[in-house]
């Protein structure tokens, strides 16, 4: 059995695995992510041994040669690639989605270092960084220097060797390629939603399908448009090769064969040329070393995964994205995809799902589209050091003509097929359908107004009219996404209402909620009708007249809430204060703050005061550019309405401290639930309950993947 068909039987039983046993497997996320860090332990050193003694193996005369023909060649085959990466959005569907916060809103992003990314100050700490495009830099400098030195051949030699071990290494390490794949492929099938294979799907057909154009039309036709040969000329006598490189998924096991096939053409034409021949035994290993169209291609993902997780780039950002991307490439695509990630501020979780899709079909497309550039840029430069070169201008219009409707309808034709599946939104459901996540304590909902409560119960300190009273009495206001609101099944819920219970079975009491208008918080406070407010209650000067307020348990950012095709608008400071005649809302009690804030943010915006969120989305979102409100609750209200967005603009990230409140001179209680809310942050309470209610993610274990043993034969696990 072939290497790569062991390889598709790992992944197919890791895919069966994973959907048998669910979560039970996911364990070998653990192993999975070990080869994955194997693969990537030689790379960096392959890359800088091979380009230093390839380029320094050169004369300076083939050097000055390549660079004439197959550097120019390179650049057009690079071009061609790097447009149907840029066009591959066209295939993403126009599915709704939204999600909930994420800390990639907020984290303050350091400004782009060309220089210290290009340029190599100290190789060593790139090398040990991972910072390939620095090392691809110095390697380079290096190699080209090297072709100068005379008394090279000992250390070429030793380079050569090193490159032979390193190739060894790896090769061993891919020997260990189906129990890799098979545990990641098991961890993904076990653990992973199936909204994101279903998100994955887009990514692995939009792929495959460009692949086969570039392989198939776009590199071979440019070559038959520019040299003498002919297509079936050039295809048939290189079949194998291409299906071999597809087979294996691996371009670098079909070199000889794609040189030999290359003299062999060139025979055919050029005669016994020893030029063509020494022109073919240079460019072929050497352009194993650069990133073939096959690499470049797997940028795409970059863009698809920014695409899935709500994080799209920029046009204004793809020409960072191209410069940066091409000499990431230059290792291997476990390297620079998450580089590409992580500079790009794009989850980092989404690089599991490359994974998998990198072995469905971006080694096998890959490859093979890999091993038709290397041909096609042997046989071009090959042609251009022989004469055998015609420019006709009206064939490469033809040609980039259909070209261009060819990827275009190949692309346009993805996009069609998944919008014509209909994909329900999720977002709403996924919210609207959350319970509580921790036990509850005792509670009830006194009916009717506060002053309905027995007055003989407003006098003594807070904490004894507690206990007194057996109860904790909550306020809470009304539109408070995901603090406090109720489910789908009326019970009341949310970060807060969590916060209450777990104070009330701290306290040994019941809790009683009452929902108020929170302008009037501070007087039911003094009165005594309420013992504490827990509401998103952000601490501000006017607030602090009125209420004395616990320790800051939470801090919430300043954000615009917009409509999705406006976000990149208010994504900066330079852009939202580009805008003229801005009408923003502010909405709820205590916005004194936020209203002094924008006025001096941005001068030129009108503010309306809105009563809450909701006012907004449903009646004001026509006349008003955006909200102004915190990106942790304003992504929950774009779940309800996932038409919005939220757009925090970068660099002036404004958090503001939020609290609980309690009776104003109260210090008592104040210092208690000061106390209390320490606690709850050393047990990690409430980082769990803000992972669950705010960031939307599941606790181990609380929400178990669908699996064969459990949900089809029944099995229990007790």
């Amino acid at each position: 059995m072939t290497l790569s068909t062991r390889v598709l039987t790992g992944l197919g039983l890791g895919i069966l695995t994973g959907l048998a046993f669910g979560e039970l497997v996911s364990f070998l996320g653990v192993v999975g992510q070990g080869f994955i860090l194997l693969l990537q332990m030689t790379v960096l050193p392959y890359v800088a041994v091979s380009l230093i003694s390839g380029l320094g193996s050169l004369r300076p005369a083939e050097a000055r040669s390549l660079a004439r023909t197959a550097g120019i060649f390179l650049l057009v085959l690079w071009g061609l690639a790097l447009t149907a990466v840029l066009l591959m959005p066209l295939a993403f569907p126009g599915w709704k989605a939204a999600k909930f916060f994420s800390t990639s809103l907020v984290e303050a992003r350091e400004s782009f270092d060309f220089l210290g990314l290009y340029i190599p100050s100290n190789p060593f700490q790139s090398l040990a960084g991972g910072v390939v495009p620095a090392v691809v830099v110095f390697s380079s400098a290096l190699g080209l220097a090297l072709m100068r030195v005379e008394r090279k051949g000992a250390l070429i030699e030793s380079l050569s060797a090193i490159d032979e071990a390193l190739l060894e290494v790896t090769n061993f390490v891919v020997s260990l390629a189906p129990y890799g794949v098979f545990a990641i492929a098991a961890h993904a099938a076990g653990s992973m939603d199936l909204a994101q294979f279903r998100g994955l799907q887009v990514y692995a057909l939009a792929y495959a399908v460009t692949a086969l154009v570039l392989s198939l039309w776009v590199f071979p036709v440019l070559l038959t448009t520019l040299t003498p040969f002919r297509y079936r000329e050039v295809l048939a006598p290189t079949r194998d090769a291409l299906v071999t490189a597809f087979a294996t998924g691996s371009v670098f096991v079909v070199l000889p064969i794609l040189a030999n096939r290359s003299k062999e053409l060139l025979r055919a034409r050029a005669g016994e040329s020893e030029e063509a021949g020494h022109v073919v035994d240079v460019v072929v290993p050497i352009s194993f070393t650069l990133p073939s169209a096959g690499k470049l291609l797997t940028m795409s993902f970059v863009l698809f995964a920014g695409w899935l997780s709500g994080f799209s780039l920029s046009y204004a950002e793809y020409p960072s994205f191209v410069a940066t991307g091409i000499l990431s490439f230059f290792a291997s695509t476990f390297i620079a995809v998450p580089f590409l990630l992580d500079l790009y501020r794009i989850p980092s979780d989404t690089f599991q799902l490359f994974v998998i899709a990198d072995s469905i079909v971006g080694n096998r497309f890959g490859a093979m589209l890999a091993a038709v550039h290397i041909l096609t840029l042997t046989l071009l430069a090959a042609c251009g050091t022989t004469g055998l070169i015609a420019l006709r201008g009206k064939t490469l219009l033809r040609w980039a003509l259909v070209s261009a409707g060819l990827i275009l309808a190949a692309l346009g034709a993805v996009r069609a097929t998944f919008e014509a599946v209909d994909r329900p939104y999720e977002g709403y459901r996924l919210f609207i359908e959350r319970p509580l996540l921790l036990e509850p304590a005792a509670w009830s909902e006194p009916l009717g107004s506060p002053e309905v409560l027995r007055g003989s119960e407003r006098t003594g300190p807070t904490l004894e009219r507690i206990r007194r009273r057996g109860a904790l009495r909550v306020g809470y206001g009304s539109d408070q996404l995901p603090f406090a609101f109720r489910n789908q099944d009326g019970q009341l819920v949310g970060f807060d209402i969590e916060m209450a219970h777990a104070l009330a079975k701290d306290l040994g009491v019941s809790v009683e909620f009452l929902r108020i208008e929170l302008a009037r918080a501070h007087v039911l406070l003094d009165q005594g009708y309420l013992d504490i407010v827990m509401s998103n209650l952000a601490i501000t000067p006017q607030r602090l007249g009125e209420v004395a307020f616990s320790a800051p348990h939470l801090e919430q950012t300043l954000a615009f809430i917009v409509k999705d095709h406006r976000r990149k608008e208010f994504n900066s400071r330079n852009a939202v204060r580009r805008l003229k005649s801005l009408k923003l809302g502010v909405p709820g009690p205590g916005a004194e703050y936020y209203v002094a804030k924008i006025r001096q943010y941005l001068p030129q915006a009108e503010i309306i005061r809105l009563d809450s969120p909701r006012t907004f989305f449903t009646q004001h979102s026509r006349e008003l550019d955006g909200l102004v409100y915190s990106a942790e609750a304003g992504s929950a209200w774009t779940l309800i309405y996932p038409q919005f967005t939220v757009a925090v603009p970068q660099p002036d990230v404004l958090a503001v401290p939020v609290g609980y409140a309690v009776a104003r001179g109260d210090r008592e209680m104040a210092d208690f639930v000061s106390a209390w809310v320490l606690l709850k942050q050393k047990d990690r309470t409430i980082d769990g309950l803000f992972d669950y209610w705010i960031q939307g993610k599941e606790p181990p274990g609380r929400k178990r993947r669908w699996s064969v043993l459990r949900d089809v034969l029944g099995w229990t696990g007790e």
